[in-house]
């Protein structure tokens, strides 16, 4: 389609090189140049806005606002920061804690708090807001009637849990005796929208409470003249390098090994961050859940304030896949099926029909009569991207960034499933395919600074993945510190993941201790918490040397048996109860020498 605008203030040629630019772009290409042009703009406008106004430093605002944020993956911290910006642009004098830096018993002195907090594993705070947490729902709690509170709740909407540690804290706050300045907002996966309106109306009630600075609120510009940013809304289309097969043939799953162009991007990570892809569907599920709806691929739906083909729409931007809650009581109204409403209302027996299944199986099984195209667009959440630990450092690749990904396939319920970005990744792309990607920053799992401490990395499986750019980094730093690495899956033959560059490692000397644990070539299964207990003796000695731990990998079964195996090996080795065991390794997470990347 050609551009034709008798009053377009372009030349001929102008238009011409638009049109050429803009032919067989896919919509996502044209959905980032949109946001590039927003962010160009908003960056020469910006050289037009005068200095932002800051608190003078010799008077007092009259509200002093205390932000506290518990952050998994780092999320949550991005968005705390956000608030503190915009909050100070306005005149409000904020402070920012991590929750595992703030005491708990400084609550008393408060006025203003913001609390933002996301939600781990079944409905748990994340590793550094249990503390406060805890100190919340016990005993010691003080009266906080004084107190002007709001909660910003991360979460996922497919989980039974959804935001529950953010829901928990709003209660807690409550029966304590604060007061809700503005109520609790609960972000899904896509957050940024509805953290924005709650930082929004925060700042408004915060300004109403009392005469303070009213300097106005400005949009500050995320684009600068020098250079493109890419980040979550404008992920920047990286070019597939190479992709090769980890996996041995015979193995029971595939995993992949993706390198990625960032050249041109200006995108900066460290060792521990995580790379968001945005994937698409599966072409075939989306043209049978519109056959089994009966609708036309090309009709036209609204998103976002444009018109776009259904098909589209349901191939890169909404969630297919999983059936969220919030989806299936809004279809259990529209459905007016006495099945599906009881359905909703047994717990334990929705959670069985859950497993397994997708919007598919719900369109078959509670149809909707006259549902249209657009409606039933507008039921679905946005297709979020998915995270994936990045695998190389960049001290050692540059302009590139690799990742591991193992495809997800099974049968449920007489249907074949895939992943969505995983099956996408193995199946669809090609070398010089473009990949939409960008940066997450996980500053809850990263590297000690001082390069002469010990590591211990705990990574079954793909959850190998960042320790693969932490020995990169370390080598690239030279650094002197001890790295111990405990690897677990199937077979030694065909599961071993980047075999070549472990035992590599080891040979140099790099990677000191190598264990691993395959737990299908024996008949008893063996996994990393069966060689972390036969390790215990050494790896207390590391642990009274300083050593840091890192875990990463499967949250459901992994990640609490090693727990367990820790709690055992400071019972055993350091001759505590489990009480005390419990309050050691709680320390050795404050202290960031316990960190976990788990999902």
């Amino acid at each position: 389609m050609n551009i034709r605008l008798d009053n377009a203030p372009l030349t001929d040629e102008q238009l011409a090189q638009l049109n050429q630019l803009l032919q067989g772009m896919e919509s996502w290409q044209v959905e980032w140049l949109s946001g590039y042009l927003s962010g160009f703009r908003a960056a020469q406008d910006a050289m037009q806005i005068p200095a932002l106004s800051v608190p003078d430093a010799s008077g007092e605002s009259a509200v002093k606002l205390t932000i506290l944020y518990g952050s998994q993956t780092g999320n949550t911290e991005d968005v705390a920061h956000l608030l503190a910006e915009k909050a100070q642009a306005n005149g409000i004098e904020c402070k920012v804690f991590d929750m595992a830096d703030y005491k708990p018993k400084q609550l008393k002195s408060e006025d203003y708090l913001a609390v933002l907090s996301s939600t781990h594993g079944e409905g748990d705070p994340p590793d550094n807001a249990l503390d406060l947490y805890e100190f919340l729902h016990g005993r010691k709690a003080p009266a906080l009637k004084h107190l002007q509170y709001s909660v910003l709740a991360l979460g996922d909407s497919s989980y039974e849990y959804f935001c529950q540690t953010g829901k928990d804290f709003d209660a807690s706050l409550a029966a304590l005796g604060a007061t809700a300045i503005v109520p609790r907002v609960d972000c899904d996966v896509d957050y940024d929208d509805a953290a924005e309106g709650w930082i929004n109306d925060l700042i408004e009630a915060l300004s109403a409470t009392t005469a303070i600075s009213t300097t106005p609120t400005v949009n500050l510009p995320v684009q600068s003249t020098e250079k493109t940013v890419y980040d979550r809304k404008h992920p920047f289309p990286a070019e597939v390098l190479e992709k090769q097969v980890l996996s041995g043939r015979g193995s029971n799953k595939e995993v992949l090994h993706l390198e990625l162009s960032l050249e041109g991007s200006g995108l900066q990570y460290q060792p521990g961050d995580a790379l968001g892809v945005y994937a698409q569907n599966d072409p075939e599920l989306v043209a049978g859940l519109i056959e089994t709806l009966g609708f036309d691929a090309e009709a036209m739906v609204e998103l976002d304030n444009q018109q776009q083909q259904l098909s589209d729409v349901l191939l890169h931007h909404r969630e297919i896949t999983l059936i969220t809650r919030p989806l299936l009581e809004q279809w259990a109204e529209l459905a007016n099926s006495d099945a599906l409403n009881d359905l909703v209302a047994d717990k334990t027996a929705l959670n069985e029909w859950l497993r397994g299944r997708d919007v598919m199986d719900l369109v078959q099984a509670y149809p909707i009569a006259d549902l249209d195209a657009s409606q039933f667009v507008g039921l679905l959440r946005k297709l979020p991207p998915r995270m994936y630990s990045i695998a190389s450092s960049q001290a050692a690749v540059e302009d590139e960034v690799h990742i591991t990904v193992a495809a997800v396939r099974y049968s449920a319920h007489e249907r074949e499933r895939t992943g969505v970005a995983s099956t996408w990744l193995a199946d669809r792309l090609t070398e010089d395919s473009k990949v939409p990607v960008y940066i997450d920053s996980n500053k809850n799992f990263k590297l000690p600074d001082n390069d002469d401490v010990p590591i211990i990395m705990i990574g079954p499986g793909t959850g190998v993945a960042p320790f693969r750019s932490f020995m990169q980094e370390r080598e690239e730093r030279g650094a002197k510190g001890r790295n111990w690495l405990f690897f677990g899956d199937q077979h030694f033959l065909t599961d071993f993941l980047y075999q070549v560059e472990w035992l590599a490692w080891r040979k140099s000397g790099l990677l000191t201790n190598l264990d691993v644990a395959f737990s299908r070539d024996q008949e008893e299964k063996i996994y990393v918490q069966h060689r972390l207990r036969q390790k215990s003796i050494d790896i207390w000695r590391w642990l009274q040397d300083g050593a840091h731990i890192y875990v990463c990998g499967d949250a459901d079964n992994m990640a609490p048996d090693v727990n367990e195996a820790l709690i055992d090996i400071i019972c055993k080795e350091g001759g505590k109860n489990r009480d005390e065991a419990n309050d050691y390794l709680r320390q050795l997470s404050r202290e960031k020498r316990y960190q976990r990347d788990v999902y």
